[in-house]
């Protein structure tokens, strides 16, 4: 059975510590950080994929995302 992998809107910044912090918004407190961009970006993987694990065990419908976003400049 071949696994479809599912896109996820993430949200990668610098945190005040220097650290990059990484967010999955369609999933609620799913964040994850790391040292640099590229560990962030391994970690919230990590995190997207430990979450959904654990809404499907306990039988909880995982949330669509809706790739709903805006860059505004101001």
């Amino acid at each position: 059975m071949e696994v479809v992998p599912v896109m996820r809107e993430v949200l990668i910044y610098r945190g005040e510590d220097g650290f990059w912090v990484a967010e999955c918004p369609s999933l609620p407190g799913c964040v994850s950080q790391g040292e640099t961009r590229e560990a962030a970006v391994k970690n919230i993987k990590e995190a997207i994929d430990g979450y959904v694990a654990a809404l499907k065990t306990d039988g909880i419908p995982v949330p669509e995302d809706k790739f709903d976003s805006l860059l505004l400049a101001v």
